[in-house]
């Protein structure tokens, strides 16, 4: 079924009366929104707002609508433009043209239905870019992200996000239940982001001590507590210019929350035992297996830095809702394995296949990955068979 899109037109003639009677014509058929501007000049201080075509009056008041023309082409040479004009003089038609013009009309009694007739045309050939424009940001390239395996639907939608928000510096929370990949799809974030060649650097919140984690955070200087011997660049510091991966967030203590949320509305951060400010320049990507929502309202996070985190929020489907992307990942995984280990090449039996299918992963990719890997050495055959998945994993 063809999409219908809303053409907005910008309409530039200093007649009044003339004006509303094109307005009201063109507005019959719904698929147009149109705008009135009296003045060359009143025009131009909108066209940043981008409209899909302009009609310009030849003789306007002050700035001429040849003139009107050439800043709308300058600005924007994708803008069409269509001129209205009482002359037929040829060199004045060329003169249209040369300068952009995708149609020139004649102000006479035909004027309507060919105005109408150019107005349907160009809408047409607006649409059709636009519909473009949509497939090609549909189309991924999978070059980009060969670490992130599977065809399914879910991630082929994983992928368009990434590519969406990849070379942008806004903050992104990653969700999904454990072992899904959360800080594969930051990397891949990263390495193909503006920041590439600078720093990733990843902290996992829950594994670092409470009395460490400020420390590891944010740095400290010589004598800030016991122990501290001397100055200790924290992760914020080191990745500066580059991104920094926060995963397990949901895990943050309360103060410490505080102190993220300061630093995400500042880009600044002190250092333990100091009292000069450091300006940053990093992204930050977050990540968790929790329900930050739920954490919010059992008090455990801070509703603030909740909805801080969720410049863009990517979400992480588990294995068992990826289809076939269980055998894609398996073949990957025993692959490498084999490789790795200067293993002969092993394959995958049609009876495991299924057994791997049946399952249900609560351990996600990082449970697959081990049992392919322990089911390869278990395995005295050139092919992984189901007592091999079965011995090396729960099931």
């Amino acid at each position: 079924m063809e999409r219908k899109y809303i053409t907005r037109i910008f309409l530039i003639d200093d007649d009044e009366m003339y004006s509303q009677i094109i307005r009201s014509t063109i507005e019959s058929n719904d698929l147009f929104d149109v705008e009135v501007f009296y003045s060359g000049e009143e025009f131009l201080e909108k066209l940043s707002e981008r409209p899909d075509i302009c009609i310009i009056d030849y003789n306007l008041p002050g700035i001429s609508g040849v003139d009107v023309l050439k800043h709308i082409k300058a600005y924007d040479p994708d803008i069409a433009a269509v001129l209205l004009s009482g002359q037929d003089r040829v060199e004045v038609v060329v003169e249209a043209y040369n300068n952009g013009a995708n149609n020139y009309i004649i102000k006479n009694e035909n004027v309507i239905p060919e105005l109408q007739n150019a107005l349907k045309n160009l809408a047409k050939q607006i649409g059709l870019k636009k519909e473009l424009l949509e497939l090609k940001s549909q189309i991924v390239d999978r070059n980009k992200y060969s670490r992130i395996i599977g065809e399914s639907k879910a991630t082929l939608n994983l992928l368009r996000l990434i590519q969406k928000v990849e070379k942008t510096d806004i903050i992104t929370l990653v969700t999904g239940e454990s072992g899904t990949g959360k800080e594969l799809v930051a990397k891949a974030l990263h390495y193909n982001s503006n920041r590439r060649r600078n720093a990733f650097v990843a902290v996992n919140v829950a594994a670092i001590p409470a009395d460490l984690i400020e420390s590891e955070l944010f740095g400290h200087e010589k004598g800030a507590f016991t122990g501290a011997g001397s100055r200790r660049i924290g992760k914020f510091e080191e990745a500066d210019k580059g991104t920094l991966f926060l995963d397990e967030i949901g895990e943050m203590a309360p103060d410490l929350q505080t102190k993220l949320l300061r630093v995400l509305q500042d880009s600044k951060i002190t250092r333990l035992g100091s009292n000069k400010e450091i300006k940053l320049n990093i992204r930050i990507i977050a990540a968790t297996n929790k329900n930050l929502f739920e954490r919010v309202k059992e008090g455990k996070f801070r509703e603030d830095l909740f909805y801080r985190l969720q410049g863009f929020l990517i979400h992480l489907s588990p294995l068992r809702e990826r289809d076939n992307d269980v055998i894609l990942l398996a073949r990957h995984f025993l692959s490498e394995f084999c490789r790795e280990n200067n293993m002969s090449q092993k394959t995958i039996s049609k009876s495991s296949i299924n057994s791997l299918l049946g399952y249900t992963w609560p351990g996600n990719v990082r449970e697959l990955k081990s049992t392919i890997e322990r089911a390869a050495l278990l395995s005295e055959n050139e092919s992984i068979d189901p007592e091999d998945i079965i011995y090396a994993g729960n099931q």
